[in-house]
């Protein structure tokens, strides 16, 4: 063998060498690349499962945190005990449930206002004072506020009822005491009676049926009453009616607190009111001498007064002084008023009601007439 062969035989082996070294370099390389690869992937997959642990821990309480935002506190069952609970007029429906909540009848504002939108009725809630329970569902809550469940006095004032019955009234229908409203009928100032009143409000607290809230008071109610009277006024015209027939529209309604104090019935109205203008107007002077003014200046009732009792020395005699007395007798109703701006027309001088129990009266122009219906009155009782 010569050199260049073992040299090639060297080299042969050397390659050799080389070879086997470098693919055993490879295999520890592809190796090592596994493991760093392994690696690589498992350090995202361990950060992806605590991230989310911790998405998992925070989604649950945050879920509770919503479900509580989202679910206000509320309570169930029928509620406990009483509260009386007031909407003011131009309250919202947000300021009705903090007041709510406040007074512990919802457990929350936020479910009541939830309630109140659900039953579509944020907006019609109405002024007024309600009845409620403490612990109420916020949904039973709402269903309560409705205008029938209003806590209101009502009361009724008849016609021809005086001042002072008037306000007695008042107070048993309200509970309030009568003195309290005695005291606010003396103050005027507050009651907005019209300039021709006279600062007087008998015949000005007109005659109907009001509801009253419970915190009204006794001026506020007797101010609802004039301002009624100034709207019947305005319907009829009173100011002009009286114009066109000579008088003030306080001499009107003096007539027509007469008119109403003497009839029986609404449809005498007019032809007692003609009676009274034909006495005024009469000539010579001719008085009043209506029973009923008597009466109210002895603080009596009843329209058939006694010989001595027509002699009083009272301004409201009208058997003793010539024209209308100084105020109303009474406070007349719709019709009494009409009839004194619309007199029926005629030459009656006299009306006698002739049948107590029929509440008829007859009209007469002569004395001889009236003392005819003044027999038939006796004989019926009277």
């Amino acid at each position: 063998m010569n050199d260049l062969d073992l040299n090639n035989l060297l080299g042969a082996e050397d390659d050799e060498g080389r070879t086997r070294a470098s693919r055993a370099s490879a295999r520890r390389g592809r190796r090592r690349r596994r493991r760093r690869n392994r690696g690589g992937f498992m350090a995202p997959l361990l950060a992806f499962v605590v991230l989310a642990g911790i998405l998992g821990g925070g989604g649950y309480y945050g879920y509770l945190w919503l479900s509580d935002a989202l679910v206000p506190d509320d309570y169930t069952g029928q509620g406990t005990g009483e509260v009386v609970i007031e909407i003011k007029d131009g309250q919202s429906a947000s300021e009705v449930a903090l007041e709510l909540e406040k007074q512990g009848v919802v457990a929350s504002a936020r479910a009541f206002t939830n309630a109140i939108a659900n039953a579509n009725m944020s907006d019609k809630l109405q002024p007024g004072s309600y009845k409620l329970r403490k612990k109420m569902p916020a949904a039973s809550a709402v269903a309560q506020l409705v205008p029938g469940n209003r806590l209101l006095a009502t009361v009724t004032v008849k016609e021809g009822l005086r001042l002072s019955d008037t306000l007695t009234t008042l107070a048993e229908k309200t509970g309030k005491p009568v003195k309290e409203f005695t005291a606010a009928a003396k103050d005027v100032g507050e009651l907005d009676l019209p300039s021709y009143a006279k600062n007087k409000l008998e015949g000005y607290a007109f005659p109907a049926t009001y509801e009253f809230q419970p915190k009204t008071t006794p001026s506020q109610m007797l101010a609802t009453m004039v301002d009624r009277f100034k709207k019947t006024a305005e319907k009829v015209d009173l100011e002009g009616g009286a114009k066109s027939l000579g008088h003030t529209p306080h001499e009107i309604m003096i007539i027509a607190s007469i008119v109403q104090a003497e009839a029986g019935r609404a449809e005498d109205m007019p032809k007692i009111a003609r009676v009274i203008y034909n006495r005024l107007d009469s000539k010579p002077q001719m008085k009043l001498a209506m029973d009923s003014t008597v009466m109210y200046a002895l603080n009596k009732y009843g329209t058939a007064a006694t010989f001595e009792e027509t002699k009083t020395k009272n301004k409201f005699n009208t058997y003793l002084y010539y024209g209308l007395p100084p105020g109303p007798i009474a406070n007349p109703g719709d019709h009494a008023i009409e009839a004194a701006l619309s007199p029926t027309k005629g030459d009656w001088l006299y009306f006698v009601a002739t049948d107590p129990k029929s509440n008829v009266t007859k009209f007469a122009t002569t004395e001889a007439e009236r003392q005819a219906l003044l027999a038939e009155y006796r004989r019926n009782g009277g």
